[in-house]
């Protein structure tokens, strides 16, 4: 039994070097993508931040979904953060399976690449969207007689530029729409493109779809703020992933490292064609001649059985 375990523990550690180095050169030939897409979110938490200067507390607006559900409570805000924690954690441990799983359809690097584009834009129009209007905040912490409903002038430009966990948490006035259904959206949809289980995509569904009524439920948004976002992430992915070169497919135990561009596909073709071969691998079947005609394996005619009448 302990040989079997040692056995198999050498195999996951071969599986996580080699994946390592895989990603290690992908991450080279595409960090400038990543490094882009993390400071964007920085930027993204910077203005946050800064529309909370803004903010004026006032009387909450009505709504539909306040009206239609019930109000968890300030002890009972947390529901809504653990269901977004487990959409959020459980996506990035499914990026990076390949460095332990011996069946894998994705590249670490690659997937965090089209993510990271997907969230940049979807950022972008929500800086532009809750810049144009400031919403009196429904939250609790951002109403009227809350010490966080509105920020004092900054000493430095430091307390400005300095982003904290604290200040996410008890941010006002960047509503219009929910970051926490950007995020949980976009990962629920690539994982619905690249992921293998069906059962999972299915519950990753029924979970954004649970995760937006306890939004609506702990008064942390709108609910135009959660519509919103369904439709325009829903857009922006289906826009942006058209433009995208599409990932290559690892699901076979094989293909390119990284996928192919017209001008590698030329080139290959081109390739074939030097070395003599010449189309597909399919017209190089075996062949048979009769009577000066050239047929096909499985499509042999019998011409002189047809001449005699027999």
């Amino acid at each position: 039994m302990s040989f079997y375990i040692g056995r198999e523990a050498s195999k996951l550690w071969k599986r996580i070097c080699a994946e390592t180095v895989t990603e290690i050169n992908l991450l080279a030939e595409n960090w400038k993508y990543i490094l882009g897409g993390l400071i964007c979110q920085y930027i993204h938490g910077l203005a946050a931040r800064g529309v909370h200067y803004f903010h004026r507390p006032g009387p909450t607006l009505q709504d539909l979904g306040f009206f239609l559900l019930p109000e968890l409570g300030l002890d009972k805000a947390y529901i809504s953060e653990t269901v977004f924690s487990f959409i959020f954690l459980s996506f990035i441990l499914w990026t990076f399976h390949p460095f332990f799983v011996k069946s894998k359809k994705i590249y670490t690097v690659l997937i965090w690449c089209r993510v990271l584009a997907f969230l940049v834009a979807c950022q972008f129009l929500r800086i532009i969207t809750f810049y144009s209007t400031q919403l009196p905040g429904p939250n609790y912490h951002c109403r009227e007689g809350s010490k966080f409903a509105r920020l004092p002038r900054p000493d430095n430009i430091m307390e400005v530029l300095l982003v904290v966990p604290r200040g996410m948490l008890y941010g006002c006035g960047d509503l219009i729409f929910s970051s926490h259904m950007i995020f949980s959206l976009v990962f629920v949809r690539t994982y619905n493109k690249y992921g293998t289980k069906s059962f999972v995509k299915q519950c990753a569904w029924v979970a954004v779809v649970i995760q937006s009524l306890l939004i609506i439920a702990s008064r942390k948004h709108y609910t135009v703020d959660v519509v919103v976002a369904w439709y325009t992430v829903n857009l922006v992915i289906f826009c942006i992933d058209k433009k995208l070169p599409e990932l290559p497919d690892r699901s076979n135990g094989g293909g390119p490292l990284l996928p192919l561009t017209k001008d590698n596909k030329s080139k290959e073709e081109n390739l074939k064609l030097m070395n003599g071969n010449y189309g597909d691998s399919a017209d190089w079947r075996p062949r048979t001649q009769i009577n000066g005609k050239v047929m096909e394996d499985g499509n042999v005619v019998h011409v002189e059985a047809v001449i005699n009448g027999s």
